[in-house]
């Protein structure tokens, strides 16, 4: 059995490295995102359940309760599923190798002549999959600990051709420098550039399976009954790793290797495929989920605060805004309060952005928030 190795390291060569590494030992990596809570943090650890760690000191550490994962298991992505609460999706080496010879064939890669720049957090798919694409294809590659205008410009100079933004990035560089853009996250804005790609993918999908609208090499889409998206391609996840148990080793696929998304939608009459909204009722803000009710929970806390709803309003960088909807006896707390409370407890993108004061919120004689009532 193969190990899966936490990496808690910044984007860099030092990240790079320990990829290639674990890799070459045979093993898993599980990128740790570092703008994660503590609380946040451990729900992860644990369901994803690292044999070990390396840290910023380069060290390798044991982790207690470590589980073993499958040979050819290449990475653990934590993600959330429809409850919100997190789990590990295992990719293998040959579905992150469909995916990387996918995308340099959309793109026309040369690693001769090409630079991936490498900026989004590396912990989500968006940003690993720039690293190991460039990694499995030996294509050259910048990696940043983040993203930051001026170091995007540097990186420019240096040679890079290619990168993958969300939108709030995209508005802040210029687009014109890079050869081609890979554009995730939130809704892309309108009257973007040539160069820019829309694309749509999954962490299940080892990234984007669709670009422009047209499904990447070897990628098939179907819609099931209640026009559910499916998606069958060599670039699907193996298997789940969840707080049910470490190895959950139920194929999510079904029968014919069809998975599916949880996203609705259909193609238009040129064939190309449109997405009209999620099944769940997660918010996505700036390329995060943001499911509502974790984040009401801690805001329900808060002296002043009786009631609260989340809700995402939309927003021409962030895609949608976190919106607090609050019922309170008085003038309650203000948003300065409120983002403070959810910060403490929750990732950043849960604290809201805004607050409205509402008289009530429509509930079911049970209690049960009517979310499809909430003004949005």
């Amino acid at each position: 059995m193969a190990e899966v190795v936490a990496l808690a390291l910044p984007g860099g060569p030092t990240f790079i490295q320990a990829v290639r590494d674990v890799w070459a030992a045979g093993d898993a990596i599980f990128p740790i995102d570092p703008r994660l809570p503590k609380a946040e943090l451990d729900r992860a650890m644990a369901v994803v359940a690292p044999s070990a760690v390396i840290e910023a000191d380069g060290q390798r550490r044991t982790c207690a309760g470590g589980q073993p994962t499958e040979p050819g298991d290449a990475a653990v992505v934590t993600t959330s599923g429809t409850t919100g609460e997190p789990k590990g999706v295992v990719l293998t080496h040959a579905a992150m190798r469909a995916s990387a010879l996918a995308t340099g064939a959309a793109l026309e890669v040369d690693p001769t002549t090409d630079t991936w720049l490498g900026c989004l957090p590396l912990a989500h798919i968006g940003g690993l999959s720039v690293a190991t694409r460039a990694i499995i294809t030996d294509t050259p590659l910048i990696l940043q600990p983040g993203f930051d205008p001026v170091a995007v410009g540097e990186a420019v100079e240096a040679g890079a051709t290619l990168a993958s933004f969300v939108t709030r990035a995209l508005v802040q560089i210029d687009p014109a420098k890079f050869r081609k853009i890979l554009l995730g996250g939130a809704a892309p804005p309108p009257n973007r550039p040539a160069n820019v790609l829309a694309t749509y993918g999954l962490t299940e999908t080892s990234s984007g399976c669709v670009y422009e609208r047209e499904p990447l090499q070897g990628v098939e889409l179907a819609f099931d009954a209640d026009d559910q998206l499916l998606v069958r391609a060599p670039m699907l996840l193996r298997t789940y790793r969840s707080a049910s148990g470490p190895m959950l080793e139920t194929d999510p696929k079904d029968a014919d290797g069809w998975f599916a998304t949880g996203d609705l939608g259909g193609l238009d009459d040129t064939g190309q495929l449109y997405i009209d909204g999620r099944k769940s009722e997660v918010i996505i803000t700036g390329g995060e989920k943001v499911w509502p009710a974790r984040g009401e929970d801690v805001l329900r806390a808060q002296p002043g605060v009786n009631d609260v709803a989340l809700v995402g309003r939309p927003h021409p960088e962030w895609g949608h805004e976190v919106v607090a909807l609050v019922v309170s006896a008085d003038d309650g707390p203000n948003l300065d309060q409120l983002r403070a409370a959810s910060q403490a407890e929750l990732p950043v993108w849960y604290a809201p952005r805004r607050v409205e004061m509402v008289e009530s919120l429509p509930r079911t004689s049970m209690g049960k928030l009517q979310r499809t009532k909430l003004p949005g």
